[in-house]
C-alpha cells in the first residue's frame, strides 16, 4: 500500500504540470524545472563539486565518506531539453549515502541546439573520463531518470559496440527507452499519470531526433540489440504513461540474456525519487540503487 505521502507528491507534480503550461518559449521551459526542484533543500553535509568532463561540465555529489573508488555515472532527466547537475543533487546526495559511492552528474548537451547524438557523445566521453581518473570498469555504474534512464542503456550499447571495457552495472528509473512512444500504458495510464502524457514526450523527441527515425537505437534503445550488457536494475512505476516503456524493454534484455532486476512500484509517479525529503517510497527506491550497487561494484 502506498503511504501517505504519495498525496502531496502527487499535488506538486499536478501543480508541476500546470505551472509548465505557462511556459510560453523553448527558454522558459528548463527555468521552470530549476524552480520546481530547487524547493527541495539539499543538505549541508553534500559534498559537491564542479568538474570538467569530457567537454562538458558535471558535479561530483557526495556523501561524507563516499568511497573515492567507486562512482556513478548518473545522467539525468528531462527529456534531452531540460535538467542539470542542480536539478538532482537532492536523489544524488541520498544515492551516494545508500551506495558508499560518490555520483557523477553530467550535464550533457541538451536540444535543440544540440539533438542526437549528442547526449550519447557526452555520455561515452564521461565514462571514459571516469577510467582516466583511475577508476576501472568494476567500479562504475551507469544510471539515470526518465531520458538518462533510456541514455542510459544507449550508452552502454555504445560501448559495447565500440569495443570499451563496460562498467559493473546500470540503472533505470522511470526509463524513456522508445520514443516512438508505442506503449499502450500512454492511454491505459493517462488518467492516473500527473505529469507526463504523450503530447509532451511526442514533442521532446521530435526536438531531440529532428527528421531521424524515432526508432534509432542508440535513442531508443528498446529497439537496440541489447546482448552482453551488464546487469540491470530498472525501476518504474505503476501510475506513469511510460510504465510500458521499462516493462517492454526489461522483457526485451532478459531475452538477449541480461540480468535483469525489474521493480514495480505501486502508485507511484514518473521519477518519484525527486520526493526523496518526504516520501518514504522515493528512500526505498534509492537505498535498493545503493544495495544494487554495492552488489555489483567490485571495490567493497
Amino acid at each position: 500500500m502506498a503511504s501517505a505521502e504519495t498525496a502531496k507528491a502527487f499535488e506538486l507534480f499536478r501543480t508541476a504540470r500546470a505551472e509548465s503550461a505557462l511556459a510560453t518559449s523553448p527558454d522558459q521551459f528548463p527555468v521552470w524545472y530549476e524552480m520546481f526542484t530547487g524547493q527541495f533543500d539539499v543538505p549541508a553535509e553534500a559534498i559537491v563539486e564542479p568538474v570538467g568532463v569530457g567537454g562538458v561540465t558535471g558535479e561530483w555529489v557526495s556523501a561524507p565518506g563516499a568511497s573515492e573508488r567507486r562512482a556513478v555515472l548518473y545522467l539525468h532527466g528531462g527529456g534531452y531539453m531540460i535538467g542539470s547537475t542542480r536539478t538532482h543533487r537532492l536523489p544524488m546526495f541520498h544515492l551516494s549515502q545508500a551506495s558508499d559511492a560518490r555520483v557523477l552528474v553530467l550535464n550533457f548537451r541538451l536540444a535543440p541546439e544540440h539533438p542526437f547524438p549528442a547526449a550519447v557523445e557526452d555520455a561515452v566521453a564521461a565514462y571514459r573520463w571516469l577510467l582516466t581518473q583511475g577508476i576501472t570498469p568494476g567500479d562504475i555504474v551507469i544510471g539515470g531518470d526518465s531520458a538518462g534512464g533510456g541514455l542510459t542503456l544507449a550508452t552502454l550499447v555504445a560501448l559495447r559496440y565500440m569495443g570499451d571495457p563496460l562498467p559493473a552495472a546500470g540503472m533505470s528509473h522511470s526509463g524513456w527507452t522508445d520514443l516512438a512512444n508505442t506503449g499502450g500504458t500512454f492511454a491505459t495510464k493517462a488518467e492516473e499519470d500527473p505529469l507526463i502524457d504523450k503530447e509532451m514526450v511526442d514533442a521532446m523527441a521530435a526536438a531531440y531526433l529532428g527528421d531521424r527515425s524515432r526508432t534509432t537505437p542508440l535513442a531508443s534503445p528498446y529497439y537496440a540489440d541489447l546482448r552482453e550488457l551488464p546487469p540491470l536494475l530498472m525501476q518504474v512505476g505503476e501510475a506513469e504513461v511510460l510504465l510500458d516503456d521499462t516493462l517492454r524493454t526489461a522483457e526485451r534484455a532478459r531475452d538477449a540474456g541480461v540480468d535483469v532486476t525489474l521493480t514495480r512500484w505501486e502508485a507511484m509517479p514518473h521519477v518519484w525519487q525527486v520526493f526523496v525529503s518526504f516520501l518514504p517510497e522515493a528512500r526505498q527506491s534509492l537505498d535498493e540503487c545503493g544495495a544494487f550497487i554495492k552488489k555489483h561494484m567490485a571495490s567493497p
